[in-house]
């Protein structure tokens, strides 16, 4: 299955649209519950998201990551969190697609509806190589839907330290435990709890540098979605449900200065409101078309250096844009939008919180892309 078809179903009869309407529906229970509602949680496997990237020897069908963006958006509309969570999904089936295949096999033997969460970065705990393996024990935090993962990736420093790049390991949801931490302004129903492993054995079939991640596996047979390098993709899978949250932002806003004044008067009759409407909805646009072009050069550009920055650029870019819409639509619409029972305060929130990941930081962004522009000589 993939993502093309919004209104496709899956083998489980759950399409992306039906997803994102449980999402909607569920929104402020996830929320409240500080992890995603179960029923939202099966849907966004049903819908195929943890299979999207998975080998087509298990069963997976590699997607692009156009079809990704435009299904994530969708569920953001609704739900920012679910949005999050299903981008993640897909992302981290992407990344175990780089274990050897042996733990591949291990992991996707029952098929490829696998939900995966990982901690990667910046890796912690502690990692002692034995016969076959590795032996495991530390701490990790902001593990996005680790509360319906079957697995998950962990990246622990090298025994011994040096300046080796650390170890991603592979475990399954017996060797580790899920601590309650997440207590965060915004995207609260993402349920990004902290995890912890205590003296578990890991073997090195299960494991790989994150060297291989970064570099994007080099075997001309793998799939374009496995060939390429992991900053040409990781900024887009975050910047994703900030676009679809937006959307949903201005929905939200729209319904609430569409109700009227008491006066009999509606206040998209005002010339005020009708500015922030139009260039709102244009700014998303705009956003999207970001967002769709570096989805396009994930999918089909040449795997070198200007495409990686372009796409840090466009996704830093289009998230600052996107945080700026909804800042514009939040205060515009007063303290009628402020009550707990109005979806727009939580995108409000959502986006500020999304907008402070790391991978999309707009001076690291630019800083790559003039480096870039100037080795190419663009």
């Amino acid at each position: 299955m993939t993502l093309t078809d919004h209104l496709a179903p899956s083998p489980y009869g759950v399409s992306v649209r039906d997803a994102a309407a449980l999402g909607a529906r569920h929104a402020a229970e996830s929320e409240l519950a500080r992890s995603l509602h179960p029923a939202v949680a099966g849907a966004l496997t049903g819908a195929g998201f943890p299979r999207h990237f998975v080998p087509a020897e298990f069963g997976g069908v590699p997607g692009t990551f156009a079809e990704l963006v435009e299904s994530v958006a969708l569920l953001g509309e609704g739900c920012t969190s679910a949005a999050w969570c299903a981008a993640l999904q897909a992302a981290h089936g992407r990344l175990a697609a780089h274990l050897p295949r042996r733990g591949q096999a291990e992991l996707w033997g029952s098929g490829p509806d696998v939900p995966i969460a990982a901690a990667v970065v910046p890796p912690a705990g502690e990692l002692a190589e034995e016969s076959g393996g590795y032996r495991l024990t530390g701490r990790w935090h902001l593990a996005s839907g680790v509360d319906h993962a079957d697995w998950i990736l962990l990246a622990a420093p090298e025994p011994g330290g040096g300046d080796r790049s650390p170890r991603v390991l592979a475990l399954p949801r017996a060797d580790f435990a899920v601590e309650d931490t997440w207590r965060n302004s915004g995207l609260r129903g993402t349920g990004s709890n902290s995890v912890v492993v205590t003296d578990v054995f890991v073997p090195r079939y299960r494991t790989m540098s994150r060297d291989v991640l970064a570099a994007g596996r080099p075997e001309e047979s793998a799939a374009r979605c496995h060939r390429v390098p992991f900053p040409l993709v990781a900024s887009l899978m975050f910047a994703a449900p900030a676009l679809g949250a937006a959307r949903g932002a201005l929905a939200a806003w729209t319904a609430v200065v569409g109700r009227g004044t008491g006066d009999g008067g509606v206040l998209l009759d005002d010339g005020l409101a009708q500015q922030v409407l139009a260039r709102s909805s244009a700014e998303i646009d705009a956003a999207h078309l970001l967002l769709r072009g570096a989805a396009e050069r994930a999918d089909h550009a040449p795997l070198d250096r200007l495409p990686v920055a372009r796409n840090m650029r466009d996704a830093a870019v289009a998230v600052e844009m996107l945080v700026a819409v909804v800042e514009r639509l939040f205060r515009s619409g007063g303290t009628r939008v402020q009550s707990e029972a109005e979806p727009l305060q939580r995108f409000w929130r959502d986006v500020h919180a999304l907008a402070g990941h790391g991978a999309l930081r707009l001076a690291p962004a630019a800083a790559a892309y003039a480096r870039s522009v100037v080795a190419e000589g663009v």
